[in-house]
């Protein structure tokens, strides 16, 4: 599966053409080297994606085309969850 394409099913990102920016402005990592958009990701993958308040770590469980709303955490695990203390 592509990686914008998880980021946004998954519901980690609103939407696909944030994932996009995000990965074009190299806030997304994969496996601890920097992804492109169209990377493809799978189970096992560990992502790491930036956020202004800090940054998000996760291993990929499921990589499913279709999710409901409320089993989108089940495409993931959430390993750090950093925050930014300014």
């Amino acid at each position: 599966m592509r990686l914008d394409k998880f980021l946004k099913v998954s519901r980690i990102l609103k939407r696909r053409t944030i994932a996009n920016e995000a990965c074009q402005g190299g806030k997304v990592s994969v496996n601890g080297k920097p992804a492109k958009p169209g990377a493809q990701i799978k189970v096992g993958d560990r992502v790491s994606v930036g956020f202004a308040y800090g940054k998000l770590v996760f291993d990929v469980l499921d990589t499913r085309d279709n999710v409901k709303k409320e089993d989108a955490t089940t495409m993931y695990k959430i390993i750090d969850n950093e925050a930014k203390n300014d």
